[in-house]
């Protein structure tokens, strides 16, 4: 019967430190402690992420307004995405009816503004109490464009449903929207319910609904509808007529009509939020972008934003940019994003499909169950000399299976 060789210990022990410092990459007695990593910079620039108010004034730049209660506000260049002036801008807080802005930049490219669409009572199903509607009846045909007045001017959830329905379902849409805040990198937000209102986890920022509105603008239609003062919505049907009435609805942005050169966006409210807005205002040929989040009233919301606004119009050639609205990320471009506002020729992307999850991958069984013996550490030290890449390999493999 053959012995078995036995390898005292103390030849053993100075093999195993030498391959381990091997593949580590440096001998053990050289090796460097790592050092940690720097943080991460906030997306738009360094001082995008801190607290507190941020503004570089140059010689004769005014003073920005001194009575601001906003927790979070922005002001910013449409054209440039330079930022001028913020405080928080990446707080994240619940959005309200301002994540309608995401919710329009993507679904709206995806339906002609003439295609005409019955509503089914499902669709005007589990709306949460409490939402501002506009009024939309089952059983009735409305236009596309009709539906798109509904959310622009009332903030109506039940014209967000309707559209949501018709883009595939709710949760469909929220996934959309995920993936379009996503590729237009807004870190900070994240979608529940397409219509804004106040579910658990549903929250964004100031930075981040500025990039939804600037989007967003580039899309003549949501331009025309965020624009929009007034219009007639359809109503129900006469019993005695047969003839489908309408009723006259108005825009519940308070800016609107009453700041020179305001162009939009969207206003919101919860009990949740309080007061949030968005809005654009262009001024001898320079659009100016302001959020303001959760200010003390719901009134200081739109004073807030005017003053703000009337700031960034004086001080746009005297400050230093102190960050910038980023650009849609490249990835995203690449593979067609969802629901991307202008797209070419307006053809609406199609809806994103899941990402395959990955077969989990089995762990080499090891002989015996008892491990690598003597001999198998002595046949890696030969192949060491000749592949140590490969044992690196291996052993970050198995390290990963722990």
């Amino acid at each position: 019967m053959p012995t078995r060789r036995h390898f005292p210990r103390r030849t053993l022990a100075p093999l195993i430190s030498a391959l381990t410092a091997l593949a580590l990459g440096a001998p053990a007695a050289a090796a460097a402690p790592q050092e940690p990593p720097p943080p991460p910079t906030a997306i738009g620039g360094e001082r995008m992420g801190l607290s507190g108010v941020q503004v570089a004034p140059l010689a004769g730049a005014p003073a920005l307004p001194g009575d601001l209660t906003g927790r979070s506000w922005i002001v910013a260049d449409a054209a440039s995405g330079e930022v001028l002036a913020a405080s928080n801008p990446h707080l994240r807080l619940a959005p309200a009816s301002t994540l309608k802005i995401l919710f329009a930049d993507t679904v709206l490219p995806k339906f002609d503004r003439n295609l005409v669409h019955r509503v089914a009572d499902a669709e005007i199903q589990g709306i949460g109490a409490g939402s501002s509607l506009v009024g939309i009846k089952e059983d009735l045909d409305y236009k596309v464009e009709d539906l798109w007045r509904g959310v622009f001017l009332s903030s109506g959830n039940d014209a967000v449903h309707v559209l949501a329905h018709m883009n595939g379902g709710v949760q469909q849409t929220v996934a959309e929207m995920q993936a379009r805040a996503d590729a237009l990198q807004a870190r900070d937000t994240r979608v529940v319910s397409p219509d804004g209102y106040d579910m658990e986890g549903q929250l964004s920022s100031a930075y981040d609904l500025t990039l939804f509105a600037r989007a967003g603008l580039r899309n003549p239609d949501f331009r025309m509808y965020c624009a929009t003062r007034d219009a007639l919505f359809p109503g129900a049907v006469d019993r005695n007529t047969g003839q489908r009435g309408s009723f006259g609805i108005a825009n519940t942005d308070r800016l609107l009509g009453k700041y020179p050169g305001l162009i939009g966006v969207k206003n919101g409210f919860t009990t949740e939020a309080g007061s949030t807005f968005v809005g654009a205002a262009e001024r001898n040929g320079r659009t100016l972008l302001v959020t303001v989040m959760h200010p003390t009233t719901y009134q200081k919301v739109y004073d807030e934003t005017a003053a703000l606004l009337d700031w960034g119009f004086a001080a746009a050639d005297k400050v230093t940019p102190i960050g910038k609205l980023v650009d849609e990320a490249p990835a995203a471009a690449e593979t067609a994003p969802t629901g991307q506002a202008g797209g070419a020729a307006g053809v609406p992307a199609p809806p994103p499909h899941p990402s395959p999850t990955a077969a989990p991958v089995a762990a080499p069984a090891v002989a015996g169950g008892d491990g690598i013996g003597p001999v198998g550490w002595l046949g890696i030290a030969l192949g060491l000399t000749a592949g140590g890449t490969v044992l690196l390999v291996v052993l970050r493999r198995r390290g990963r299976e722990v």
